[in-house]
């Protein structure tokens, strides 16, 4: 039997979701997409989707990309209309984007060079917008988006992340950090009468991956420092320190959005993917 490889984009709001990977009896990102394409395709076993990132129970995403192999026969008569197939059995908090056969080499999670999240924060005393409040966390104290971005600096770069992950037996905590900053988003100008929404602040990692819960405890360990409880020097502290502190808060994971998946040209993707398989170590 030929199999097809495809590539599937992805976005889904993660709040009645278990997180990504499929799980006996819970409502799960990965079981939802895996049922939709068995009965599209008509398959007796849902297919397996290998991920770019898995996302914890209530993230989102808008850039998620994942990757399945089917059988290219059938494939072949679906080619132009899986993607409206899809969208008519999926339930409304889960979309592909789009479904295409992969380029050769391709694999959703070793050949992806960059992963974007981005973290969303109202410090507004009146409390988040309602109708941002599913993508939004509320937080009580007022921010100094100047003092996390200097505190971010030291985060940047390839570092041992284990004081900002849940260890995993066997995994590396070594990460290439390439962007970690903060920024104030203005709200648009109201109508006349109605006053206007409440300011949010931005927070925007890009890593060549993330180990668990990492992108949540390097914004709690920020935020501690944007509020002025911590001076700036603290999470590059924490940091160099390479153990877990109880003083790093992971935040809420509502608030985290996976937002784009970035992937070498096509004549890379299979090289990139055995880069990736390489255990990374810490340097001398």
């Amino acid at each position: 039997m030929t199999l097809q490889r495809l590539r599937l984009d992805l976005a889904y709001d993660g709040s009645a979701f278990a997180g990504w990977a499929r799980q006996p009896d819970r409502r799960t990102i990965q079981g939802v997409v895996e049922d939709a394409l068995a009965t599209v395709l008509r398959l007796p076993v849902p297919p397996a989707l290998t991920v770019a990132g898995r996302t914890d129970a209530g993230v989102h995403a808008r850039g998620q990309v994942a990757h399945v192999d089917v059988p290219a026969e059938v494939w072949e008569p679906v080619t132009d209309s899986l993607v409206d197939r899809l969208a008519g059995i999926l339930p409304s908090d889960v979309r592909v984007r789009r479904a295409a056969a992969a380029s050769p080499g391709f694999d959703a999670r070793f050949s992806a060079l960059t992963r974007r999240y981005l973290y969303r924060v109202c410090d507004d005393p009146t409390g988040v917008d309602p109708l941002r409040r599913h993508d939004t966390l509320w937080y009580r104290r007022r921010l100094d988006v100047h003092r996390m971005n200097r505190a971010a600096r030291e985060l940047v770069g390839e570092h041992d992340f284990a004081a900002f992950c849940r260890r995993r037996e066997g995994a590396t905590t070594m990460r290439r950090v390439h962007e970690l900053r903060w920024r104030r988003v203005t709200p648009d100008p109201s109508l006349p009468g109605h006053p206007a929404p409440a300011a949010a602040a931005e927070a925007t990692v890009v890593a060549d991956a993330f180990c668990h819960n990492m992108v949540r405890a390097l914004v709690g360990a920020l935020l501690a420092v944007g509020d002025g409880r911590r001076p700036v020097d603290w999470p590059g502290a924490v940091l160099r320190a390479g153990v877990r502190d109880p003083a790093v808060q992971v935040m809420p994971p509502h608030g985290l959005c996976l937002e784009e998946i970035r992937y070498p040209a096509e004549a890379e993707l299979a090289v990139r993917a055995e880069e990736t398989r390489r255990r990374r170590v810490p340097a001398d």
